[in-house]
């Protein structure tokens, strides 16, 4: 079913210390112990911009069933997110399927914040991105997770588990293993997740006629070209505490947070500009 696709045009106003055009955000899974919430913190701090997107999975209501946290720290996000809203920036929330109740409310405000499906961000540079957390192209393929972790401890943590696992399966009954195996061909699985995940967005943003697509969910920054259009995934505020970023000459940038160098003071211009002015 074809949706109507909002676009949202930032005011054009001259840059003010650090201030860009547009920020990009998602998956900072609040009320879990895994958001590296003062991290988002100080990054939101050091960084301004004429319109925010929220680009999903932002409160994580999953784990809020399982039993949620609430710190101080992420009260101090939300309550920072509302004092830039007040000195004028446009905050857009584009709910994910961690956060799917807030889908109820789209085409509504909260508290300011504009709720929206999905929307068309116009950069300064009039090329049109496809803005959208992503959950629902990731089809069949929800691979878990863990399978990305489990590959990145090495062949020292296989090791580990062989010994214990080979005598837990000999003494059920069971015959070697190979786990190494095992967990290389999971990996690959996964691989081929991210990669079906981006071919899915881009052959929307194809459907859209769109220039690109900007999105979160599966917690894997990037920022490439597929095709001749540009993918731009957000990454998150779990372990990668990355975002993406418009500058005012309409150049797309990701943002490695835990590689700059830390403390507030304008935003470095980027090493790797995702789309050159025209």
């Amino acid at each position: 079913m074809m949706r109507t696709i909002e676009t949202l045009r930032p005011r054009q106003i001259g840059a003010v210390g650090g201030r860009t055009r547009a920020l990009f955000l998602s998956d900072v899974h609040l009320a879990t112990r895994a958001c590296q919430a003062d991290a988002l913190l100080e990054f939101l701090r050091c960084h301004d911009a004429e319109v925010i997107y929220l680009v999903g999975d932002i409160v994580d209501f999953w784990g809020v069933r399982r039993g949620a946290i609430w710190p101080r720290s992420h009260n101090d996000i939300v309550q920072t997110l509302l004092d830039k809203m007040h000195n004028g920036t446009r905050v857009v929330l584009i709910p994910g399927n961690h956060d799917e109740g807030l889908r109820d409310f789209c085409g509504f405000y909260l508290s300011g914040v504009e709720i929206v499906r999905d929307c068309i961000h116009e950069t300064a540079a009039g090329q049109r991105m496809l803005v959208t957390h992503g959950d629902e192209f990731d089809g069949v393929v929800r691979h878990g997770r863990w399978l990305a972790y489990l590959g990145g401890w090495g062949a020292g943590f296989v090791r580990y588990l062989y010994s214990p696992l080979s005598w837990a399966r000999r003494k059920l009954g069971f015959g070697p293993w190979p786990l190494s195996g095992y967990i290389k061909l999971k990996v690959k699985a996964a691989v081929n997740f991210v990669d079906a995940f981006e071919e899915a967005l881009i052959a929307e943003a194809r459907r859209r006629g769109v220039d690109g697509v900007i999105c979160g969910h599966v917690h894997q920054p990037a920022h490439h070209e597929i095709d001749n259009l540009a993918y731009l995934n957000c990454g998150d505020w779990v372990e990668s505490c990355s975002a993406i970023a418009e500058d005012w000459a309409g150049r797309l940038y990701q943002i490695d947070w835990l590689a700059t160098s830390r403390g507030c003071k304008p935003a470095p211009s980027p090493a790797r500009p995702m789309l050159e002015a025209a």
